[in-house]
């Protein structure tokens, strides 16, 4: 056995600035050393123990890492400009209706260029203070991870081993199975680690649906591993209220809304279909504890206003990367005040605000909520007993359950919970959001509204939606309807939800006013089952996301809200306040009343990912079958928060038989049609910000792979997304220089772009070159270098590929 070897593994990181800094820019290569722990210890490999071989491969490999390092990184900002950057080209050939800009464009580059190495410096900052107490998000990982040395604290940063408490998967088990078979393992490490509960694609009763459902029951009763039937709930709201996500403790799921356990002061972030599979095997996968930052929540909310507006505004007010791959804690008096119902709703749409986690500390309102649910509802985990533990344990060391007064954050956000009124996102984004008062005015036509999903299907929000609608019939003394010419779709969280949905009445006001009831699932928020929105039509939704073609057509709109308004707008058939359906008649726009906010980023307390130490970073080489460089024509998506809807629609995602073609037929379809037509095959896809934010379905990294592209260099990405993208052998590296550039290039980008420039990559030096028609290069700027861990699974193609390789030549 090699007891230490996360510890052996971390030392190498502490010690090795080349290997750090790779690692704290992903590419996968914590995924890799959490699948190759699959085989330490395990009876996997009849002769010697391959855990011992497979790590000391990884340690070799870590040791020389160089890859996702910004030369110049720590240099003063003129540095950019000893860059070549030539006068926008006139290009011919520019396809998709865009032309590129006619004038120098200097002046435009350089602001453009001063604010991307702005974003550039701040986009992710960690506390490596020498001093100071733990936020609770590193108090949570710090009991559950792995191998520490004695008296070793966790910081945000640090890459450590972890065993979570949990590990969920829904629908997407029927794809882990066969990767955790395919690796060799063949039993459970820890049966009670997983849970397995079925949610997304239950309205689906196909033959090969039920087949592939009955195959997952049977894995979990072979294994002895919890599951839940489809019926039972949404993944997330079956695991808070059975206790699986449990306060204080770390859960981690193969879904993006696994930020919703913060609610209940359960440390909850996403893993990928790989990293599930490595944890069924192993109990444990490595993290990168994230950046922290503290959101005060000041005041208390107003009537009428609950915790989907704050989410709601929080997501449009900071809405330029600022949590991006962040973990975030909220705090305050607000946040005290607030019920844990709100605080669910908070915490799960974290996510489309780009952190990796949102958490409330647990206090007495978290207490008293599980008091009620052990009175009402008590199961093995939840009941008198252990609620009686978890209060005894939060009062007998309350620095346990909170961060310490001294800890340490990236950054301070702060919003003022008063002064916030109803609010409505979209249309088709969550990062444009603006007050329902200002809306309401212009009548906004709907066609269907939603009140369902993990976000926004409580008890509590199918009573706030009930009271609208006997609000309606009280006022007007007749049976309140839905409007004629509108859908109405209601769905409960949960079979207990909506148990206590009927027996309070609520459920069946619902029902008497003419809302279509579906069965506790996902459905219509991933794009599956009955109701979706067809061309043309626009929704009002209680759901998380309204990417454009996520609930349906693309051609088709979709504004977020509370279940209170989607209510309200079902009964007057256009985006309207329920005291407008109650009294009928609109009301005036109140008196502007600006909500406040701010921030502060606390740079003296941090450092970047990419430091100084990066600087000094040798190129490196290239691996037998890596290339030294990639080049292809330049394909530019301008887009910021191409989300992982836009690359690859929801409504396939539980296909797990689509083969590689129609994966390329299909790709980017609900972000340009004309996508899979214009790419060609070894093109290099440039793209804006936060690219492969959304869920954390794999396909939207195989999709791009199936097209041919090899490498994608955006802004900024999502952490889960490259975690994908490696997984399955896409480079993507970062580069918003490179991005801001093209930005004042080509400022009239089409959706997809195909420049007429040539991009070449050098991989393991570091650059890429855009070359004009003619062969002259016109812009040059650093990109992260792609060190030796990374290149062998690239040449490998894929992390399951590279184990299987090493498996085979060491066994």
């Amino acid at each position: 056995m090699c007891a230490h070897s996360f510890k052996d593994m971390r030392e190498v990181l502490s010690n090795e600035p080349c290997a750090r800094e790779g690692l704290l820019y992903g590419m996968g290569v914590g995924t890799t050393v959490a699948v190759l722990r699959i085989f330490k210890g395990r009876s996997l490999v009849s002769a010697g123990n391959w855990g011992i071989v497979a790590f000391g491969l990884v340690a070799v490999v870590a040791k020389k890492l160089c890859h996702f390092q910004y030369a110049h990184q720590s240099a003063k900002l003129n540095t950019l400009f000893e860059m070549r950057s030539k006068q926008a080209p006139n290009v011919k050939g520019f396809q998709h209706s865009a032309t590129p800009a006619t004038d120098s464009g200097a002046d435009r580059s350089e602001k453009l260029l001063v604010a991307a190495a702005a974003a550039q410096a701040r986009q992710r900052t960690y506390s490596h203070a020498a001093g100071g107490g733990q936020t609770l998000v590193e108090k949570i990982a710090q009991r559950h991870a792995v191998d520490l040395a004695e008296g070793e604290v966790v910081r945000s940063g640090d890459f450590i081993g972890i065993r979570p408490h949990h590990v969920m998967t829904h629908d997407n088990t029927g794809a882990v199975i066969p990767k955790f078979s395919s690796i060799g393992a063949r039993r459970l490490a820890d049966a009670r680690q997983p849970v397995f509960a079925l949610d997304h694609d239950i309205q689906n009763t196909s033959a090969k649906n039920q087949a592939k459902y009955a195959g997952i029951e049977a894995f979990a009763k072979t294994h002895g591993s919890k599951f839940y039937p489809a019926g039972r709930g949404i993944a997330h709201q079956v695991l808070v209220e059975e206790g699986h996500a449990w306060p204080g403790t770390m859960v981690v799921g193969s879904d993006s809304h696994s930020n919703m356990y913060g609610g209940v002061g359960c440390l909850g972030t996403p893993v990928v279909r790989t990293d599930a599979a490595a944890i069924w095997a192993t109990a444990q996968t490595w993290w990168q504890a994230p950046p922290v930052a503290k959101v005060e929540l000041r005041g208390e909310l107003a009537p009428g206003v609950v915790g989907k507006d704050v989410i709601v505004a929080l997501c449009a007010l900071f809405a330029n990367d600022e949590v991006l791959n962040h973990a975030v804690e909220f705090v305050g008096d607000g946040a005290s005040a607030l019920p844990v119902e709100d605080r669910l709703a908070i915490a799960n749409m974290t996510t489309e605000w780009g952190a990796l986690a949102g958490l409330f500390a647990v206090d007495d309102v978290t207490l008293r909520w599980y008091d009620a649910r052990a009175e009402r509802r008590a199961s093995p985990i939840v009941n008198p007993d252990t609620v009686a533990k978890l209060r005894r344990d939060v009062a007998a060391d309350p620095r346990r359950w909170a961060a310490d007064p001294d800890a340490v954050y990236a950054k301070t956000l702060w919003l003022d919970l008063a002064s916030l009124t109803p609010h409505v996102a979209g249309p088709d984004s969550v990062k444009i959001a603006e007050p329902l008062g200002e809306l309401e005015p212009r009548r906004v036509r709907i066609n269907k509204a939603y009140l369902l999903s993990c976000v926004n299907s409580r008890q509590k929000d199918l009573r706030e939606a009930a009271d609208v609608v006997r609000g309606v019939q009280r006022a007007r003394g007749v049976p309140a309807k839905v409007a004629p010419g509108v859908a109405w779709y209601v769905a409960a969280a949960s079979s207990q939800v909506l148990a206590d949905a009927k027996d309070s009445g609520d459920w069946q006001v619902l029902v008497d006013a003419g809302a279509t009831p579906l069965p506790p699932g996902c459905g219509p928020c991933i794009g599956l089952g009955v109701g979706l929105l067809e061309d043309g039509e626009v929704g009002i939704s209680a759901t998380n996301r309204n990417y454009k073609g996520r609930m349906g057509s693309k051609a088709a709109h979709t504004y977020l809200s509370s279940p209170a308004v989607v209510a309200a707008s079902a009964l007057q058939g256009y985006i309207c306040s329920p005291e407008t359906a109650i009294t009928g008649t609109a009301r005036s726009p109140p008196p502007a009343r600006p909500v406040r906010y701010g921030s502060k980023l606390h740079a003296a307390q941090s450092t970047t990912a990419a430091s100084a130490d990066s600087a000094a970073a040798s190129s490196g080489s290239a691996i037998s079958g890596f290339p030294q460089s990639l080049s292809g024509r330049l394909v530019f998506l301008p887009a910021d928060n191409l989300n992982t809807d836009g690359i690859y629609p929801g409504k396939y995602t539980y296909q797990d038989d689509i083969s590689r073609d129609q994966m390329r037929a299909i790709v980017m379809e609900n972000y340009d049609p004309e996508f899979a037509r214009l790419v060609n095959p070894e093109d290099v896809v440039v793209a804006g910000a936060n690219f492969g934010t959304g869920s954390s379905r794999e396909q939207a990294a195989t999709a791009i792979l199936a097209a041919g592209v090899r490498l994608v260099v955006c802004a900024s990405a999502s952490e889960t997304f490259k975690r994908n993208a490696v997984n399955n052998g896409l480079l993507v590296l970062e580069s918003p220089v490179l991005v801001a550039w093209l930005r004042a290039a080509f400022p009239d980008a089409p959706l997809t772009a195909v420049t007429g420039l040539t991009a070449n990559a050098d991989l393991v030096g570091g650059k890429i070159a855009l070359a004009d028609a003619s062969g002259s290069t016109v812009f040059e700027t650093a990109l992260p270098k792609v060190g030796k861990a990374a290149q062998e699974i690239i040449v490998a193609g894929g992390l399951e590929n590279w184990v299987r390789n090493r498996m085979a030549t060491q066994s």
